[in-house]
Formats: structure tokens, sequence, C-alpha cells
């Protein structure tokens, strides 16, 4: 609506004219903050010329059917403490001698105008929203800064990059956004955007994954796939089978119902939804430890014993209890990995296979089947990895969403075939692959090798793994960051957006934002190492690694 009014005002760059020439981003003189870097960069935006100062008593005014929201009034209050971390308005110095010093700020309200009250966030919720900023004056019709979004959750996207424009001005000691008036128009590519952990190799305490949630919203990632339990462990507690957390390493690395209706809460007041994966039959060797019966024979300790039907009450009730905690749609049912070798080899197994007139790799299919038909009764979408649809696709119900892992034409194939697909290219997408440099991650593209329109609208998105073999609340974080960022503006941001030379229009950008998640307290390891996670190979610049 304020299109009209405001696009005049401005004159429309190119991306590159948002990056300092060809001496990337710093100097001589140190960094050049007069333009603020934005990730993952927004879909539409022109700016100005003019410097505004932000007053830290900042305001929200909250309008719209949804401007009562708690999730809105929260996130406000995070983000202007971000904001003013290092700004008060008054100098130490001014408050010892007792001095009054009488500043006039250009911005002191935030109007936030969110159209529905609805509160509900499934795949698909509109993220979009409309940012303005502008000084209040004779020539200006808008004056203060403005979001404008149809859902909390667009809004919430909105504050993130309203918080990028921020930036503390260490002389004058004030916030001020330069390059104003900015008009931004924003919505993601992708309506899954995600990050994946991993509970069951290392354990994750319940603030070391609120962190890691907390950064993900500062790249505009909307999904956490929980990979609770595996075969080396089973922290979650399931009231109606109590017996499974024994298998998880110690007493104290367990997780209760309350602390995963914790973190799906939290996640949720920051526009993140919780997928949570319960993998079968194979990764399941954990489960036997409290209810050994699931294991076909001591020898044989997993695939699950798919003879029995205790096997499918368990899982049914794993689900019906996780139902009560996590509603998103879509529950991940794993389905990778899977050596039924063993099948062969037990005797109460091999006469079973018999009676069925089944092959080992038919059992796979029963198994993997059974689950998706438990998984659907309880009202949820079935992921699985890949190796279903590559192994008997034509059995899979046609709800089930296809997370390609292993191959990188499994998606295009899988769309061919009328099925929807989530990208994780292990080769690039894969955060344990310390050997990946950014430029490659970023360079992934979900939509590589599908030209059909109607094709590309069932890739619903990507996502980013963190396998937890040699990750741990040690050195998690900075295995994650910076190199999820690169998947993050991918998922976000078009095509024509990021295009062009990376070097010059994403690296600086790239470092700008991990040295951003290190002020915010997230510890994103430098960008240019050759192997990820490693610390400063000497002393520099935090822009410069």
């Amino acid at each position: 609506m304020f299109q009209s009014h405001i696009f005049f005002l401005f004159f429309i760059f190119p991306l590159a004219l948002l990056i300092p020439s060809a001496l990337g981003f710093l100097s001589q003189s140190g960094f050049n903050d007069s333009l603020p870097y934005l990730w993952p960069m927004p879909s539409d935006f022109t700016f100005g010329n003019a410097t505004l100062s932000v007053d830290p008593q900042l305001s929200l005014a909250a309008a719209g059917n949804g401007g009562n929201s708690e999730i809105l009034k929260a996130a406000f209050d995070r983000y202007r403490e971000i904001i003013f971390k290092h700004a008060s308005g008054v100098s130490m110095f001014d408050k010892l001698w007792g001095r009054r010093r009488t500043f006039v700020y250009d911005i002191s309200e935030l109007k936030i105008v969110v159209q529905s009250d609805s509160e509900e966030l499934q795949l698909g919720v509109d993220e979009s929203y409309t940012l303005f900023v502008s000084k209040k004056d004779a020539q200006s019709i808008i004056g203060e800064a403005t979001i404008e979004a149809s859902t909390v959750y667009g809004a919430l996207r909105g504050l993130e990059t309203f918080s990028q424009l921020c930036t503390f001005n260490y002389e004058t000691k004030d916030v001020q956004i330069y390059q104003a008036p900015w008009y931004i128009k924003d919505n993601p590519r992708f309506a899954f955007r995600g990050l994946l952990i991993d509970t069951s190799r290392h354990f994750l305490p319940v603030d070391v994954m609120k962190n890691i949630i907390e950064s993900m919203s500062y790249a505009k990632l909307n999904v956490l796939h929980w990979h609770i339990v595996d075969g080396e462990s089973f922290p979650l507690e399931v009231p109606s089978y109590p017996n499974l957390w024994r298998g998880a390493y110690t007493k104290h690395e367990r997780y209760t119902i309350e602390d995963a209706y914790e973190i799906v809460t939290f996640a949720k007041m920051r526009g993140i939804n919780v997928m949570a994966e319960v993998d079968v039959p194979g990764h399941a060797e954990s489960w036997g430890v409290g209810y050994p019966d699931l294991w076909p024979s001591p020898s044989c300790k997993e695939p699950l014993d798919v003879t029995k039907n205790f096997t499918f009450d368990l899982i049914s009730g794993i689900l019906t209890d996780l139902r009560k905690i996590f509603p998103f749609e879509l529950f991940h049912l794993g389905g990778d990995e899977v050596n039924t070798s063993c099948w062969e080899t037990i005797p109460h197994v091999k006469q079973w296979l018999l009676d069925q007139n089944m092959t080992t790799k038919d059992a796979y299919e029963y198994f993997v089947l059974r689950a998706q038909e438990i998984a659907i009764s309880k009202n949820w979408t079935p992921v699985n990895w890949e190796e279903p649809f590559i192994s008997f696709e034509k059995g899979l119900n046609p709800r089930t969403i296809v997370h390609n892992w292993l191959h990188g034409d499994v998606c295009p194939k899988a769309v061919a075939d009328g099925f929807r697909c989530i990208f994780s290219d292990q080769g690039v997408w894969y955060l344990d692959h310390l050997d990946v440099p950014w430029d490659r991650a970023y360079h992934a593209d979900p939509l590589k090798g599908i030209s059909d329109p109607s094709q590309q609208k069932l890739i619903i998105g990507g996502e980013v793994c963190m396998w937890g073999e040699t990750a741990d609340a040690s050195n998690i974080q900075q295995t994650i960051w910076p190199r999820a960022a690169t998947a993050a503006e991918r998922l976000w941001s078009k095509n024509e957006t990021v295009s062009g030379n990376v070097t010059l229009s994403v690296l600086p950008r790239l470092s700008y934002f991990r040295c951003l998640l290190n002020r915010r307290g997230v510890e994103a390891a430098p960008v240019k190492n050759f192997y990820a996670r490693r610390p400063p190979t000497g002393p520099g610049s935090c822009y410069d690694q």
C-alpha cells in the first residue's frame, strides 16, 4: 500500500553497489560500516544515502488483527536488546558527572502491522513482509519505521532484517541506520528451510538446543529437524513405553517430555517448526536396551523385528505420545541404511519370511509402509530418507516426502513421479563434512536439473545436516556456522538476487554475517578456513578470516 508513495524517492541499485569496491570491505583504516549488509539478501529493496539515528528507548506500536500477539511482543523485546546492547542513550561519563544531554532521534517508534491473528505455524505459512525506514519530515509521508506482514511470522522475519540495518556507532555511541531511506519487500524462495541436529550420537543440553534455535532465526531458517534417537542412544522419555530411555547414554543425558515441549515452544516463538525423527527400521539398536523383544536376537539388534506386532504397537505408542508434543504436520520416519542381512539368519524371522512369501527387501518395504500408515493415522505427513523411494517407489504412499541425501539426481526423479522432495545433498549440505568450502555449499541449488515449473513447486526446500558423531556442546555452533548460512540464503533469496561473482557479492556479506553471529554470542567459525570449525590461523580481523 505504501509502494506507490515511496518508490519515486529511491534509485534502484544493483547488488554489486552494496559491496565496497574490489578491496572487499576491509581497508587499512578498518571495516567500512557505511553500508549495512543483509543476510539472507531480501527479494527486492531500494535505499538512499541518509544516516538515521535510532532511539535507545525505541517503542513498539503494534497494529492489525495480530497486533496483540505475545509472539510479536516477545520478539520485539529480544531484538531491542540485541540492537541496543551498547547504547543506552547516556554515556558513563555523563552519568558520573551528572550531565544531562538532550537527543533528538530520527527513529523513536517501530510500527508493526500484522494482518492475521492466527499463530498457527505450519509448512507454507506466509513469512513475507515489507519494511520501510525513513526520517519523518516534510518530504516523507512514512516517517519512523514500519513493518507490515500478513502473519506474525512474517513480522519476525522483518524484525530480523530491521535489526541488521541497525549498526552501533562506537564514536557517537548511538545506533544508526545507514543508506536510508530503505524500502524492502521480501519473501522466501522455499517454504522449508531446515537444519538437522543429532542428539543420539552426542546428547545436547536443552540450553544448547535453544541457542541453536536462536541462531537459526538470525538466518531465517524455519525448521529444526530433530534427529532425536538412533542406534547409539535413545534419550527421549516416552510415557507409553517408559523403558525406552534406558537406551540413553546415562541417566543425566535425557530429555523429559517437558523438555521436548519447552524446545518446541521456544522454537515456535521464533517462527521455527520442529520436525521430529524416529528412524525405523534401522538405526534402532538402542530401543532394545529397554525392550529386548524388539531385537530379532541378541546377535541381530537391528533392523527391528519385523515379525512381531509388539514392534508396531510400540511405534504407534511413540507416535501417539509425540503427537501431543510436536504439532508440525511433517514427521520423519527415517528408513535409510537398512541392512537386512541378519534377518535371514534368525530362525523365527526366516520362517516368517517364508510364511509371508517375502524376501528381506519385501519385508523392508512392509515395515516402512506400515510405519507410514501409523504416522498418517496420527494426522502426520510422512518424510523418509531417499532409500525407500529408490527401493520401492511404487509402494510409497503418495503423501510421502522424499528426503534426498545420498544421490544428486533423487529430487528430479522424485518430483517427476509426483512426490515432494527436500534437498540435502551430502556433498554440499552435510555440515559434518568439514572439507566442503563455503562457496561450494553456496552454489548448491535444490532446483538443479528441474526445469518444469510444476515439478519445481514440489521441491519444498532444503536442509543442512549437522550429524553428531564428531560434534557436541563444545563445538556444534562453530561446525554449523557460518556454512549453514550459505544454505539459508539459497533457500530464502531468489536466484536473481544472489547471482554473479560470489567472491565480490557474497563473501563480504557472509563474513559480515559471521561476525554478526559472534557479536550475538554465536560461536561461528572463520569463513575461509579450508576445514570448517577450525580456529583462526593467526591474528587478524573477524571480517577477514
